[in-house]
């Protein structure tokens, strides 16, 4: 896929901007805070309906604006073109549409435009809670199974019925527990099967990129983790309803899965350097990009780069310029404030790109 053209107005402090982009390298330079990152999260938003930072739509209109509008224009890897459009007042509902037709639903939207964002809150993979990385493998498999995106949906609606129902003050019916459990434990292992397969197809591909990066010094894996795995999950919710009860919320089921990340064979959160855990997410990122090329209809996904040169050391730079410099990697979206990055990318023969300079959200060339 290959995004030609953006248009933006009012886009957090981008108050507006047109640009034409190239099919493979596109760099953007500007000191922190001047509006590169809110370019790559109007990219993902043309993906993904929504900021990759807020799920509130009307925290990325302009402050002294009552509306935005983005609107890109786009190739896929057949020739055949298309146009996206979102656009939003204060206090109304957001309308996207593709080729000036109105989505009813848009997670029919969600895979079309494949994408893989890598930005420095992607430390929350390592430093945060399990949602952060539930997050991760729930907005990879979306993108191409949309079954998956109807089982976590069912899933996440029965949890909060049998969530509400724990919470009364009276003793909550059995017949409507049972429903909601039953319906939580369908969904939960579909999700199950989805999530482990994905992770059993992500490990080696991670860990060569990895290794790549790191020069082999060091050894990483993934370790998927779920209550599916201690037997039937709705015998794993049941078990402990009583403790559920006391609490007043569901202690056992998917929305507890996590995937434990290791360096050496230890959590890498406690193991790890600064530059070590910015190219183990870096490697888990574009393992990614690789599994979607792989399964998105064989779409080449847009890869959106934010500052990831920080905190790395120059061998490890070198080692990323010379892997997203290779023609596997579709159209590339880069921001730095370090012009030397970019000029050691662009040496290394990509002969289509184009540099913007970013001030203040003015974008020019």
């Amino acid at each position: 896929m290959i995004l030609k053209r953006i248009s933006i107005i009012n886009y957090k402090n981008i108050r507006s901007a047109n640009l034409d982009l190239s099919a493979k390298m596109n760099c953007f330079i500007g000191h922190n805070g001047e509006g590169k990152t809110n370019l790559l999260d109007a990219i993902y938003y043309l993906s993904f309906c929504r900021s990759a930072f807020t799920s509130a739509d009307s925290t990325v209109i302009n402050h002294d604006q009552d509306f935005f509008v983005i609107e890109g224009e786009y190739a896929d890897d057949n020739g055949g073109e298309m146009t996206v459009y979102c656009g939003m007042k204060r206090g109304t509902k957001k309308h996207f549409k593709r080729d000036k037709k109105e989505y009813k639903r848009l997670s029919q939207h969600i895979g079309l435009i494949p994408i893989v964002f890598v930005s420095p809150s992607d430390t929350l993979l390592i430093d945060g809670a399990s949602e952060e990385r539930r997050r991760l493998m729930d907005m990879v498999i979306s993108q191409y199974d949309h079954s998956y995106m109807e089982a976590l949906g069912n899933y996440n609606k029965a949890l909060l019925q049998r969530n509400a129902l724990l919470r009364q003050e009276e003793e909550p019916d059995p017949t409507l527990l049972d429903i909601w459990e039953h319906e939580m434990a369908d969904n939960g292992e579909r999700l199950y099967e989805k999530r482990k397969a994905f992770v059993d197809e992500l490990i080696p591909v991670f860990q060569r990129i990895y290794q790549q990066i790191a020069e082999g010094k060091e050894e990483v894996s993934l370790n998927y983790i779920s209550h599916c795995q201690r037997g039937p999950l709705l015998e794993v919710i049941q078990r402990d309803r009583h403790k559920d009860r006391a609490v007043g919320f569901s202690l056992h089921g998917s929305h507890r899965d996590d995937l434990e990340m290791l360096l050496g064979g230890y959590p890498v959160k406690r193991e790890g350097s600064q530059g070590q855990h910015k190219t183990f997410v870096l490697a888990l990122k574009l393992a990614q990009f690789d599994f979607l090329k792989r399964t998105s209809s064989t779409t080449t996904p847009l890869l959106l780069l934010d500052d990831i040169f920080d905190k790395l050391d120059a061998r490890r730079v070198e080692q990323i310029i010379r892997l997203v410099s290779d023609d596997g990697y579709g159209q590339i979206f880069i921001t730095d404030t370090n012009r030397d990055h970019l000029d050691q990318i662009l040496s290394n023969g990509t002969t289509d790109y184009r540099l913007f300079h970013v001030e203040q959200g003015n974008i020019n060339v």
